[in-house]
C-alpha cells in the first residue's frame, strides 16, 4: 500500500507531470531528494509511469470501444497481441475471460483500417462489436478521483501550470515525434526528447511548452489500482434515453467509484469503469447510487479479470 508522501507524490504528478521534484519537494514539505527516491521506488517496485499522450482532435484520431468475444484458451494470447499494437490501449479481459475490451485510436479519416480488417481475420475471435467514443465526461486528462485527493487546494493551486488555450495549430513532424518519445516516459529530459525530434534543446523545450500550452498534449500516470485498495473492477454498459444522458453522464463523473465515463454509439449509449474495495462494494454502487438514478434503464456489468495493457505502450 502506499503512504501519505507517496500518494501526494502521484497527485502532483497527475496536476503537472513535467515538475520538478524541487518544486514538488517544497510543495510537499519534503527534501528533493525524498522526492526522487520515492519517484524511483515507485517506479520499479510499483508500476508507476507518466505518459504523454495527443489530444485526438488535435492528432486526427477517432477513438472506439472495442468488444472481442473469443475462445477461453485463446482470449489472453489474443488480449496480448492486441495489447502489443500501437494504436490500442487499454486492454482487458473481462467477463470470466472471455471478452475482451480495449481502445483502438483510428485515422479520423480513415477509420476502419483495423476495426473491419485486421481483428476478424483471427479464427478465435467470434463476435466483434464497435462503439464510437462520443464524448469523454471522465478519463483522459480527468484522473480518477481516488487518486487526487491527498493534496490540499493550496498545494494543487502552487502546482497547476497555466490554464491551456486552445489554438487550432496543426501538428509538425517534430511535434508528433515529441510525443512519441513522451508516451513511453512523459518526464523524458529535454535533450533526449531533442534527440528523438532531431531538434535543437532549445527548440525542444519551446515545442514541449506549445503542445502544453494548446491543450495538443496531456499527461496520464499509470499506477496500480490496487496500491489504493481496490480490488474488484468492472466495466459498466449503461442505456439511458438521449434526452437523460448528459443529466447522467456528468452526475456518473462525479462519483468517486469511477475512472472512465465515455459516451458511446450502439446499444447502449455510456460505458464506465468501475473501482471498488470488494465485490460487496461494487453491489452497494450498483444498487444505491446507480440505481438511484432513474433515467439509467439498464446496467450491463463486466468484471475486469486483466488489465493486459494500460495506456501507454508495452515495456520490455
Amino acid at each position: 500500500m502506499l503512504d501519505e508522501i507517496d500518494r501526494a507524490l502521484i497527485h502532483a504528478l497527475h496536476i503537472d507531470a513535467r515538475a520538478p521534484f524541487s518544486r514538488i519537494g517544497e510543495v510537499l514539505g519534503v527534501s528533493t531528494q525524498t522526492v526522487a527516491r520515492r519517484y524511483q521506488r515507485l517506479r520499479a517496485d510499483a508500476g508507476l509511469r507518466v505518459v504523454g499522450l495527443p489530444d485526438p482532435d488535435r492528432a486526427g484520431l477517432t477513438q472506439w470501444l472495442v468488444r472481442l468475444t473469443a475462445q477461453p484458451a485463446t482470449a489472453r494470447t489474443l488480449a496480448r497481441s492486441l495489447a502489443r499494437r500501437a494504436d490500442t490501449s487499454w486492454v482487458k479481459l473481462t467477463s470470466g475471460g472471455t471478452e475482451i475490451v480495449t481502445i483502438a485510436h483510428t485515422p479520423r479519416h480513415s477509420p476502419s483500417a483495423m476495426l473491419l480488417h485486421d481483428i476478424p481475420r483471427t479464427a478465435s475471435v467470434t463476435a466483434v462489436s464497435a462503439h464510437f467514443i462520443l464524448h469523454t465526461y471522465l478519463g483522459g486528462p480527468t484522473a480518477w478521483h481516488g487518486r487526487v485527493a491527498a493534496l490540499t487546494d493550496e498545494q494543487q493551486e502552487a502546482l497547476r501550470p497555466p490554464e491551456t488555450v486552445a489554438e487550432d495549430e496543426p501538428l509538425t513532424s517534430a511535434d508528433h515525434a515529441l510525443i512519441a518519445a513522451l508516451r513511453h516516459d512523459g518526464r523524458t529530459g529535454i535533450a533526449d526528447l531533442a534527440a528523438a525530434a532531431n531538434l535543437a534543446p532549445a527548440t525542444a523545450a519551446r515545442r514541449l511548452a506549445s503542445l502544453r500550452e494548446r491543450g495538443a498534449l496531456f499527461f496520464d500516470v499509470e499506477i496500480s489500482a490496487a496500491l489504493y485498495g481496490v480490488t474488484t473492477q468492472a466495466f459498466l454498459w449503461i442505456a439511458v434515453p438521449p434526452a437523460d444522458l448528459d443529466e447522467v453522464a456528468t452526475t456518473l463523473a462525479t462519483h468517486e467509484e469511477l475512472a472512465v465515463v465515455v459516451a458511446t454509439t450502439g446499444p447502449t449509449n455510456l460505458a464506465a469503469q468501475a473501482l471498488c474495495p470488494d465485490p460487496a462494494a461494487l453491489h452497494r454502487y450498483l444498487t444505491h447510487r446507480l440505481g438511484a438514478l432513474r433515467a439509467i434503464h439498464t446496467v450491463h456489468t463486466a468484471p475486469v479479470l486483466e488489465i493486459v495493457k494500460a495506456v501507454g505502450p508495452l515495456t520490455r
